[in-house]
């Protein structure tokens, strides 16, 4: 008696679920790899950053970018600012850097730091003779391997003034787009 040789053919339902079952599994798996080491959503909670950032809104975080370069100033980063609080701030002044705050007016190297992103805020205040800023620094060196932040609400903020300056290693990445909601989908203008 012969043995015959056969193969046997899956069905085509089998091979359609499988093809279906790696693209979950390759779906997933680059989910997984943006969202936890490239791109992470933030929520702004609080005042700190009005008139550019409201609370609620939702941003897309780079968290890729600083492992390529340090912050820059006048980037909106998110920090981890206690174990378990994530804050968004503006960076102001690099290491090595002087920075102290007067009034409406943030010196940087003893030159007065221009802020295209609180124009109209200072303009308005202004108008209505009020101060923008009512918390000054005094004059301090930016410590190696930190930067200094600011929220854009300079009253109602608490940012390095408050809690020092910002460690690199605690810098979780840049805002780079609002998300949410969607008739204020943008990128975020440094």
């Amino acid at each position: 008696m012969e043995q015959e040789n056969t193969i046997e053919k899956s069905s085509p339902l089998k091979k359609e679920a499988w093809e279906w079952a790696k693209a979950l599994l390759i779906a997933a798996a680059l989910v997984f790899i943006i969202r936890w080491l490239i791109f992470a959503p933030f929520i702004v909670e609080g005042p700190s950053m009005e008139p550019n950032f409201y609370t609620s809104e939702r941003l897309i975080v780079n968290k890729i970018i600083y492992s390529m370069r340090k912050p820059e100033r006048g980037e909106v980063i998110v920090f981890h600012a206690t174990k378990d609080k994530d804050y968004i701030k503006r960076v102001i002044a690099l290491p090595g850097e002087t920075v102290k705050v007067e009034g409406d007016k943030v010196y940087v190297n003893n030159q007065v730091l221009d802020e295209p992103y609180l124009k109209k805020a200072l303009e308005d205040a202004a108008k209505k003779g009020v101060p923008y800023n009512t918390r000054n620094f005094p004059e301090k060196k930016v410590a190696d391997g930190t930067i200094f932040v600011m929220g854009d609400n300079r009253s109602n903020s608490a940012d390095s003034r408050d809690i020092g300056f910002i460690e690199y290693e605690k810098v979780v990445g840049r805002a780079d787009l609002i998300f949410w909601p969607f008739n204020k989908i943008s990128l975020v203008h440094f």
